[in-house]
Parts: structure tokens; sequence; C-alpha cells
């Protein structure tokens, strides 16, 4: 089977070389890739400019996590304390006490999963942002190399490390977006001194 998947890809690769522009007067040797690979995960793990994108979205899960924990502390003492009233309760109003109780898990478990669910959908939207922000840099990289094509590596079955941009991407990646950080807004003026009044005084 094995034997099966590489013959198939070899014959893959040597028709699209084969079908490419100027194919038959270069040397199959020097063919540059037709197809690059990313790895879209190490990509958001190392990239810094990813972790800048990011960091208000981890700060918001930090602080929900903390809160389900106040919340799953407070629940647990309220849990107890109902428990230890029970002997000393009317079973009616034990009843009361407990779907009252019952209710409010519910609510605040409701409650919080929402939270959740719409940080994951900020977390999706964010990413998105990000990858439609890479896009010319990624296509810029894909062009310089002659491939044609970008496929996430970790869907791929077989390929060779030296069609792999990840590291690639995440340099130019973050020296863009450094140099974007670096540049003056509009209207501001260099810190290190003023800029002259070309207009001379009248005597």
């Amino acid at each position: 089977m094995a034997r099966r998947v590489r013959a198939w890809l070899a014959a893959l690769i040597l028709a699209a070389a084969a079908a490419s522009p100027g194919a038959a007067q270069q040397d199959p040797v020097s063919l540059p890739p037709l197809v690059l690979t990313l790895d879209q995960e190490r990509l958001f793990a190392q990239s810094r400019a990813a972790g800048q994108i990011g960091a208000e979205i981890e700060r918001r899960s930090a602080e929900l996590a903390a809160e389900n924990r106040r919340i799953e502390a407070e629940l647990s003492a309220e849990e107890l304390e109902l428990t230890e009233q029970r002997p000393d309760l009317p079973p009616d109003e034990f009843r009361a006490l407990a779907d009252a109780f019952d209710a409010k898990v519910q609510r605040l478990r409701n409650e919080q999963d929402a939270k959740e669910r719409e940080l994951q959908r900020l977390r999706e939207e964010e990413r998105q942002n990000f990858l439609r922000r890479i896009t010319p840099i990624l296509t810029e990289l894909a062009r310089e190399r002659g491939a044609l094509v970008i496929l996430e590596r970790r869907t791929v079955i077989l390929s060779a490390d030296s069609i792999d941009i990840t590291d690639a991407a995440i340099a130019r990646i973050d020296e863009a977006f450094a140099t974007e950080e670096s540049a003056p807004e509009d209207g501001e003026t260099p810190e290190d001194g003023e800029t002259p009044d070309p207009t001379p005084e009248s005597d």
C-alpha cells in the first residue's frame, strides 16, 4: 500500500512538472517546488505577531477561568451549608431550598458556558483576521519559491522538509508586523527634535 502511495505521488509530481510552463527546457532536478506546506498551529504558537494579537483574548480567558473557580467555590460552600441545615428543616422547606439551589447552579452554568462560547468565537475571529492580514506575505513567499499552492502540513500524508515554509513565514510575518508598529502615525513628528518653521520671521 505504501509503495502505491509513493508511486501515485511521484506520478502526480511528474505530471505537474510536465504541465508547468518551460518544463521541457529546464533540468527537472532544478525545478522549484509546485507545492509548499505550512504548519498553522506552529505559526500561531511561535509567531510573536500572532501572540500579540491574541493577548487580549488570552487575558479574558484567564479572567473567565478565575471567575469559574470562584463560582465553583461559592457553590460548594452553599451546598455544604444547605446539607448541614437539612436535619433542622421541614422536608417541604428543604426541598424548596434545594430546588432553588439547583436552578441557581444551572443558571450560572449556562451563563459561564455562554461566555466561553463567546470567547471561542472571538478567538476564531481574531485567527481569521490574522490569516487575512498575512495572506500577502504568504503569497510573496510562494511567488519567490515558484510555488502554485500552500497546503496545511498536518493534512499532507508525505512531504519533504525542504518545502515547509513555517519558519520563513514566522520570520517574515514578525518582521512585517514590527515594521508596521514602528512606523509613525499620520501627523506625527519625530520626538528627537521639532520641525523648524520654514516661514522666515519678518523684521
